[in-house]
């Protein structure tokens, strides 16, 4: 990719393998892709040692510093913007963000979830999932939007594990995957490659 840096931040709340995935598939690469920055809300994720092990900028929001979740994240939207980034990874972050927050970075924030939506939105999507006793679970990378893991999905992979009993059962296979689709799409946004179709903004064209 030639031009300018197509400068990120990552938001992650627990220990971050998806941007360890990030920091290794994309990271200064061929693309193009810079991690500019990583945030938490959660001053001990092992997310931020893991940057900052390789010299990137951190920070933590935790709520408890900042007297509600819209002045919190009207300090994390600032924090970002003065990275200059053009898109906003959350990797693993817990915390829903208002919608103030998705103002500020329109169409350029995205999610990845470890269940084919919109089955199984929010919370514990994998207990969920195993409490209605299904036989294919998945992975989606999705736009984020005013709702709860309601926005136009970018891209989904699903796996089939008819035998997964236990949380642990699928979370391994599922962490897999996350690591390859959700630097997939980072990369195909940094191309170009991704747009909402203007007759169906529900609908994400990809482009080869």
């Amino acid at each position: 990719m030639s031009g300018a840096p197509f400068r990120i931040a990552v938001l992650a709340s627990g220990a971050g393998s998806n941007l360890q995935a990030i920091l290794d598939t994309l990271h200064e690469g061929p693309e193009g892709v810079v991690v500019a920055a990583v945030a938490s809300d959660k001053p001990d994720a092992r997310a931020l040692e893991r940057a900052q092990a390789v010299g990137l900028p951190t920070a933590s929001f935790p709520l408890a510093d900042h007297p509600d979740r819209a002045a919190r994240d009207a300090a994390l939207a600032d924090w970002v913007a003065g990275h200059d980034v053009r898109l906003v990874v959350l990797a693993g972050y817990m915390a829903l963000l208002t919608p103030a927050f998705l103002q500020r970075f329109p169409q350029a924030i995205v999610n990845v979830h470890p269940a084919l939506l919109p089955a199984f939105p929010g919370l514990d999507a994998v207990g969920q999932a195993l409490a209605h006793g299904v036989k294919v679970f998945g992975v989606t990378v999705h736009f984020v939007d005013e709702g709860v893991d309601t926005g136009p999905i970018i891209l989904q992979r699903a796996l089939e594990l008819p035998h997964a009993r236990t949380r642990e059962d699928v979370l391994g296979e599922l962490h897999a995957v996350e690591h390859e689709l959700l630097p997939a799409a980072i990369r195909l946004i940094a191309r170009g490659a991704v747009t909402l179709d203007p007759a169906d903004p529900r609908r994400v064209r990809l482009e080869p």
